[in-house]
């Protein structure tokens, strides 16, 4: 495996380290915090993993479309 040496501040390597499980590396520790985005099947997969009743499914979905319609939302230009 490549591995490439940076330079971070004293604060970040704190923030790393507080961050850090024993026999874990900073390596890992940053890939947890900023890894790869999650995808869409990954959603899936571990919402089918959750088993959620109907009645919560549908208060998710009743909050999904509420926030639609909400005034708050930025204007369309």
């Amino acid at each position: 495996m490549a591995v490439k040496t940076i330079t971070i501040d004293l604060e970040a390597y704190e923030a790393l380290a507080r961050r850090k499980k024993p026999g874990q590396s900073f390596s890992q520790v940053i890939k947890e915090q900023i890894g790869r985005r999650k995808t869409a099947a990954e959603l899936l997969r571990i919402a089918a993993g959750l088993r959620l009743g109907r009645e919560t499914l549908d208060a998710m979905d009743a909050q999904i479309k509420a926030r639609r319609r909400s005034p708050a939302r930025s204007a369309r230009f």
